[in-house]
Parts: C-alpha cells; sequence; structure tokens
C-alpha cells in the first residue's frame, strides 16, 4: 500500500511489503502464495467491475525520459495517464492522482472519495501510472541492468516533468496542483511537495510510510493490537496455534500432519529452514491481511472476500469447539485457499524466489511483484519480520528471511550493504520523520500497520495528521459508505476544509 494508488502501502515472504501500499487501490490478488511484503500476491484489489452507465477514460500516453539525471541519456518511452475533466470549470484546480506499484485503474477516475471533492471545487481530475507498473514500461524487460532505473527519485522527475508538459498541453499552467496518493504513492505525494513545491501546490498523503526502515517488527506487533480489540483471546489462540505447529514439526509423523492440515502442495520437509520460514509467513500473512484492509469499503472495485475481518477471523480462533488451536489456524487457511479457488498451499521458498527471478513482463504482471521487491531491496526495507517478542506469530520468519531474498531474487550485487545504504539514502533524501513540508495532510488508520512509519501527530500547522480511530489502510480515500464510522466521515471531511483552505492560499 495491495493499485495504482497503491496501496504501499507497503507483509511477510516475497510480495511481502504491497504496501507500501506500500499503495492503496491496485488490481488483481491470489491468495494461494499468501501476503508478501505488505502487499497480496497479486495485488492490493481485483479488476473491478465496469460501473452501469459510465464510460472509463481511455489509455494515453505521454514520452517520458529514462534517465532523468542523465543529461546525456536521451532514450525514452511511454507512460500510461488518463484525464478526467468533466467536473472541471476554468480556474478549479488540478487534481493529480500519484500511481504505485501496481496497474493504473482508471475506476478511480470516477469512484472514490477524491470525486465528491472534484464535483464540489470543479477539479480537473489527471493520474500517472508508475514507471515499470502496469502496462509503463520503461525497458525491454526487468533484469537487474534495467531495473536501475527504478526508483523513487525517478518516480518523482517523472511526476514533475509530466506535470511541467500538461501544464502546457491542457492549458493548466495557472491552476493549483493537489497530487493525491495511498501507501507507497502517499508517500509520493509528500515527497512530491517537499522536492518540487513550484509544481504541486499541496498534497494528501494517506497512509505514507514516509520513513524507510530495514526492520519493520512494528508491523506484527500493530497487527496484535488490532486483533486485541476483538479480544486478547484471539491472539492467545494465534499463538498457541504456532506453538503445536513447531511441536509437530519436531518429527516426521508431525509434518505429514502439518502438510494434510494446511494443503501443502509438497510435502512438507521441516528440515528445509527457508519452506518453514516461508510457511509460518504465509499462514501470519492470512491474518496481516485482514487487518491491514478489515472494512475498509473495497467492494466497488469487486474485491472477494472483504466481508472477512478481524471479528471473522478471530471468532475462528477463539471457538474451542472447532478443535485445537492449529485446526483453527487451518480452517483460515482453507478459507483463504477456497476464496480464489486454489487446491493446495504453495509455500515452498525455491517456488517462490524462481517466480520473482523471471525478467520478462509477461511474467510481471502482478501488483508488486519483481519491480516492488527490488524497491525493497534497494530503497526501503520495510520487512516485517518476526523479531518481536510482542506479537503472536512466533520468531520463524526473522529479518534475516527476507534480506536473503535480495541476493536470491536479484544476485549478489543486490548485496545486505546495499540495502543499507540505500535505506540511509532515502532518509537522507526525504527527511524521514524530520520530513519538512507544507500544505500536506496525512491521514492514517489506527487499525493499519503502516501508520507505525508514518506521521501520526502534527509537524506543524501547515502539515497536518489525521488519526483515525478503528480505521485501515487507505479507509478515507474509498468512496462513502452508509456503514462507515462517524471518525472516518468527519476525517474525509476535514481533508475536504483543508482543500479549500490551500485553494485560498
Amino acid at each position: 500500500m495491495k493499485s495504482f494508488i497503491a496501496t504501499g502501502g507497503w507483509s511477510p515472504t516475497l510480495l511481502a511489503t504491497a504496501w507500501l501500499v506500500l499503495g492503496l487501490p491496485l488490481l488483481g490478488e491470489s491468495l494461494s502464495m499468501g501476503y508478501k511484503y505488505g502487499r497480496p500476491r497479486n495485488g492490493f484489489l481485483y479488476p473491478p467491475p465496469k460501473p452501469k452507465g459510465v464510460t472509463l477514460p481511455p489509455d494515453q500516453w505521454f514520452v517520458q525520459k529514462l534517465d532523468h539525471f542523465n543529461p546525456t541519456d536521451t532514450r525514452t518511452w511511454s507512460q500510461r495517464y488518463f484525464t478526467n475533466s468533466s467536473f472541471y470549470k476554468p480556474g478549479g484546480p488540478v487534481f493529480f492522482m500519484i500511481g504505485g506499484e501496481g496497474p493504473a485503474n482508471p475506476i478511480w477516475m470516477v469512484e472514490g472519495a477524491w470525486i465528491p471533492y472534484a464535483e464540489r471545487l470543479n477539479a480537473y481530475l489527471i493520474s500517472l501510472e508508475h514507471r515499470y507498473y502496469g502496462k509503463s514500461h520503461p525497458t525491454k524487460d526487468v533484469s537487474v541492468e534495467n531495473l536501475v532505473y527504478l526508483s523513487s527519485e525517478q518516480a518523482l522527475a517523472d511526476l514533475a516533468t509530466f506535470t511541467v508538459a500538461m501544464k502546457e498541453k491542457l492549458g493548466l499552467k495557472d491552476n493549483k496542483w493537489i497530487a493525491f496518493g495511498g501507501s507507497y504513492p502517499g508517500s509520493l505525494a509528500a515527497w512530491y511537495r517537499l522536492k518540487y513545491p513550484h509544481l504541486v501546490h499541496g498534497s494528501i498523503a494517506s497512509s505514507a510510510p514516509i520513513v524507510a526502515q530495514i526492520d519493520f517488527r512494528e508491523y506484527l506487533e500493530v497487527v496484535r493490537d488490532a486483533l486485541a480489540t476483538v479480544s486478547e483471546a484471539c491472539n492467545t489462540a494465534i499463538k498457541e496455534a504456532t506453538r503445536q505447529i513447531q511441536l509437530l514439526m519436531a518429527h516426521r509423523v508431525g509434518w505429514q500432519n502439518i502438510t494434510k492440515r494446511f494443503k501443502l502442495c509438497d510435502p512438507l520437509d521441516a528440515t528445509k529452514k527457508l519452506d518453514v520460514s516461508n510457511l509460518f509467513a504465509t499462514l501470519a500473512g492470512y491474518i496481516e491481511e485482514v487487518v491491514q484492509y478489515n472494512k475498509d469499503n473495497r467492494g466497488f472495485e469487486g474485491v472477494k472476500g472483504v466481508n472477512i475481518t478481524i471479528e471473522t477471523l478471530c471468532n475462528i480462533m477463539m471457538d474451542g469447539k472447532k478443535g485445537p488451536a492449529v485446526a483453527r489456524y487451518g480452517e483460515i487457511n482453507d478459507m483463504f485457499l477456497a476464496l480464489e479457488g486454489e487446491s493446495c498451499l504453495d509455500y515452498t521458498y525455491d517456488n517462490m524466489i524462481k517466480e520473482f527471478q523471471a525478467t520478462s513482463w509477461e511474467n510481471n504482471t502482478e501488483v508488486g511483484g519483481r519491480a516492488w521487491i527490488y524497491q525493497t531491496c534497494t530503497e526501503f526495507g520495510f520487512y516485517q519480520g518476526s523479531d518481536s517478542y510482542k506479537q503472536p506469530f512466533g520468531d520463524e520468519f526473522p529479518l534475516e528471511f527476507y534480506t536473503q531474498q535480495c541476493q536470491d531474487i536479484f544476485g549478489p550485487r543486490i548485496s545486505p550493504e546495499v540495502l543499507n545504504a540505500g535505506v540511509r539514502r532515502t532518509n537522507a533524501m526525504y527527511g524521514g520523520h524530520d520530513l519538512k513540508v507544507t500544505r500536506v495532510v496525512f491521514p492514517n488508520g489506527s487499525i493499519d500497520p503502516w501508520h507505525a512509519l508514518g506521521v501520526t501527530s502534527n509537524i506543524s500547522d501547515e502539515a497536518t495528521a489525521i488519526f483515525i480511530d478503528g480505521t485501515a489502510h487507505c479507509a478515507n480515500m474509498y468512496p462513502a459508505s452508509t456503514t462507515d464510522p462517524p471518525q472516518l466521515t468527519q476525517a474525509r471531511e476535514k481533508i475536504f476544509s483543508l482543500l479549500q483552505k490551500w485553494l485560498k492560499d
């Protein structure tokens, strides 16, 4: 955080950190491999149904520079974008939706919380797909040599170059541009205002992790706290299920029991430590995904399983009539496999790595796949390992499980030293917790684990936080619903008030 808002963003294993959905609203999803790097395996959201009576805007293409920081490199490529001018009146603002680690979805040009804002403020709507995601392919493939052009810094320069060109092309030079983004694109929205304040007048940075951090152990701690809002017995049951699985792994009969109970595609060999780590991370990932997107009104995009909530999972885990805790954990696994029509759980580490070693575009259509992992390995970290003792998922998928994947997927050049240097550079470029911006608002939900790396209290009078009790990742960006809690409705109203204020400045 799971969208072209990304959802960035951005839990465990290969596709684990989406997030920072990080990105918010993305497309497609298959739970057969679980929740990886903060992103469901194929994205935050499913391809949405076409709204009745509504024509979605067509793909448009912008000729973009490949390397903005090498003036002698004149190579270009085509970047996808969408526009909607149906609400616009001369003098109105430009609302600029920033793409993230997945395909840009044109439904966001006609749906979402920003649509009522656009109607009331007569805004021109534009969205730009992030390089290396969706249909925006800057290079012939995603080999390590070509991924060198994938970074948040290049993405921000894309935004700047595009903004300058669109101001000229669409006659919007004197209009005030407001950036919108959620999860990783929320971070980009804040950083765009930081780095290019002459181009963007203000930013809505929803669920934005502004700190790069390799060891994101706080993620599972927030998940624990979210489960405790139902009952601490829920955490106790998950902890007991984890303990029972570990006991079963002590002997071969137990391996067979686990293979059957969790419908593993390949028989478990508990001497293969990486397979064990991947299995535990995947099972924890089911819980993480539900917590991160709990009751977030994604249904308008056609998401399956939106009615599966924290309460759903905890009711299963706390129901002693369903057998021992490990059997209840297995029922949750069965539920997610059935949701996607999968007959078994592919948990093996080698299969996971092979999937993300593929460098062709044809093999990299999933949201947040190889490209997003590259960004975590070179810029952000965001690894939600099990190193904290303040969580119920055991200690079987520690930080090293994630950092090893960088080299196993991309080769020795993406070393721990590269990761450490990249995270330091990211925080040096953007400020981390010392971010200095004006006219930026940071909405975050208390249930969303990503708020632990975000802004939850005011930086200044001109950089304010909206901390929404009981809501999840990017909840403020979705269309309003009659079931929305009052604090979420109030948060959307506060964002609109800030937009009105900024546009008068």
